[in-house]
């Protein structure tokens, strides 16, 4: 499994950041890849992309305005996203950690690293300049 943690300051108050990220059934107003979310139950949802890829969330933590955790898998990882909130002087501090196992390269460990290190940064990046996007 690998790890990639980025932080960013977005610009607004640390109730807004967490309304938003908390409110899943609206990432596809704000979220550049995500065409449809279905909502699976009070924890569950699914995410369609705009790619065709449909990967399946569950939220496994949430605490309002400081953090909130998200199982998740698809045909070609799974994973956990961990956002954790801080107010700043200048905004809301985001940090976002996330972790991805891919499942289809397991015979070539070199190769599977480099995916999913690529995954990871390409996703966590879309996703906070989306969001900074969104709350600027």
């Amino acid at each position: 499994m690998t790890t990639s943690t980025i932080s960013a300051i977005i610009p607004c108050e640390i109730q807004k950041v967490w309304e938003t990220l908390s409110a899943v059934e609206s990432y596809p107003v704000w979220r550049s890849d995500v065409e449809q979310i279905e909502r699976n139950g009070e924890k569950q949802f699914t995410e369609h992309t705009k790619d065709g890829y449909v990967t399946a969330f569950m939220v496994t933590a949430a605490e309002p305005g400081k953090r909130l955790e998200l199982d998740l898998e698809n045909s070609h990882v799974k994973g956990r996203w961990m956002f954790t909130l801080a107010s700043k002087a200048d905004g809301t501090e985001l940090r976002l950690t996330a972790d991805a196992e891919a499942k289809q390269l397991t015979t070539r460990p070199v190769g599977k690293s480099v995916f999913e290190r690529t995954y990871l940064k390409k996703e966590q990046e879309q996703f906070v300049r989306d969001l900074k996007e969104l709350l600027s």
